[in-house]
């Protein structure tokens, strides 16, 4: 039996390490080797101990002891990146399980869809309000690690809210509300302040606040600012000292306003944008995540039940208004980066956003940029990720045809690498 569960454990620990220490040498029909630069044709891309060693023309020989990768048919491109999503859920309208499900639950949920985007194409995600304080933080080690196949993890952690406002639990008897009530609702400058060092305490990446209410929770107060600006000023200011950035769930104008006001990085949704606030982004740099296979997919569950009456209200307030949130943000300057808000709709179906962003105006070229090195940038990881060049992570997506000449090639990924590891 020891011999057994030895043996057992060698086949787990063979399974979860890295290729990393090995090197991999891939043939392609083609490669993107970034958003701004012409496709090249055969090449050879070359991959050690997880990272990028060359990219050359032609299919070159396979040094002795190599692996060899033969994409024959096949066009290499970046790694994509999904600013906004949500790995320990799934999409619900039952707001009660908050009330019966364990964060054990939530962490199989999220190894689950953690490996399905992966196998979409997404090498890199960034997590924006988990369901357990430290679900997501070991998610985010398990697929550094290796243990667990899927994406580089970005995570906020807990979503830090009003008290009573989307983010908050709601829904509920009062005493329910305070036994499963979050630790990240705040209320005056001070009180949110402790809760971003806390986020930070806890090994947080990021900050993420929700700065209007919000469509899918029980909260009815509206779609506006929930936080007032010296309190979204302080969330700010604190992260900044901790070396911090902050999303900002937002839909209302005047809550985008605000939150750009106080020097959020990014704004998720950004649903009424108007030019008042678009002005104030534009000015401050804030760039618009505009998450539309969100929008997309509560609409299709729209008059089926699956939502209580107070949620259907808010999604059909909003319907009107998604189709037209990139093409109107562009109209007036503001910079559009991709994210999904992946959990909203099923995981691993992330490449949707690409051909809606298309429909607000965008080129092919500019949509691939907006998930390669446009959210590269916003993750400060330009020189990390978003291309294939040498010294980069081997962070890479085999599809059939051009994205640059059709960027809905990549709703289907044939072949992925994440860190060095083929994701099967």
């Amino acid at each position: 039996m020891r011999k057994l569960i030895a043996g057992f454990t060698a086949s787990l620990l063979a399974a979860a390490s890295p290729l990393a220490a090995q090197t991999v040498v891939i043939h392609a029909d083609g490669v993107v080797v970034d958003a701004s630069s012409a496709p090249i044709g055969k090449a050879t891309v070359t991959v050690s101990d997880g990272r990028i060693v060359s990219v050359v023309d032609g299919w070159q020989a396979v040094p002795e002891g190599a692996e060899m990768v033969h994409l024959e048919g096949k066009t290499l491109v970046p790694g994509l990146i999904d600013l906004h999503t949500h790995l320990s859920g799934d999409p619900s309208g039952e707001f009660w399980r908050a009330a019966t499900q364990p964060p054990e639950w939530y962490a199989l949920i999220g190894a689950k869809n953690a490996h399905l985007t992966a196998k979409a194409g997404f090498t890199t995600v960034r997590d924006l309000g988990a369901r357990g304080d430290q679900v997501m933080q070991s998610l985010r080690r398990a697929t550094e690690e290796g243990v667990l196949p899927g994406p580089r993890i970005v995570t906020s952690g807990r979503t830090i809210a009003i008290v009573g406002g989307h983010g908050d639990i709601n829904g509920f008897r009062r005493e329910v509300n305070d036994a499963l009530g979050t630790s990240f609702a705040c209320t005056g400058p001070v009180e949110c302040a402790e809760k971003v060092r806390l986020a930070s305490k806890y090994g947080a990446d990021l900050i993420k606040i929700t700065a209007t209410g919000g469509v899918l929770s029980q909260q009815g107060r509206g779609l506006e600012a929930h936080f007032t600006l010296e309190e979204m000023t302080a969330i700010v200011d604190t992260a900044k000292s901790l070396g911090l950035n902050t999303a900002a769930h937002a839909h209302g104008a005047r809550g985008i306003e605000l939150a750009s006001r106080a020097g959020v990085q990014t704004i998720e949704h950004g649903t009424y944008i108007d030019e008042q606030a678009a002005k104030v982004m534009r000015a401050n740099g804030t760039i618009l995540v505009p998450t539309l296979m969100a929008f997309q997919g509560i609409k299709e569950n729209l008059g089926t039940g699956f939502y209580t009456p107070v949620v259907e209200d808010k999604i059909r307030s909003v319907s009107a208004y998604a189709e037209s949130i990139v093409e109107r943000a562009r109209k007036w300057g503001v910079k559009v980066a991709f994210g999904t808000d992946a959990g909203v709709f099923p995981h691993g179906m992330n490449a949707g956003e690409l051909a809606l962003m298309r429909s607000g105006g965008m080129s092919n070229r500019e949509v691939l940029a907006s998930a390669t090195t446009d959210a590269a940038t916003v993750l400060g990881m330009q020189d990390e990720i978003g291309r294939i060049a040498p010294g980069f992570s081997a962070d890479l997506v085999a599809v059939e045809g051009n994205p640059l000449e059709d960027v809905t090639v990549l709703e289907n990924a044939d072949w992925v690498m994440v860190r060095g590891r083929v994701v099967e």
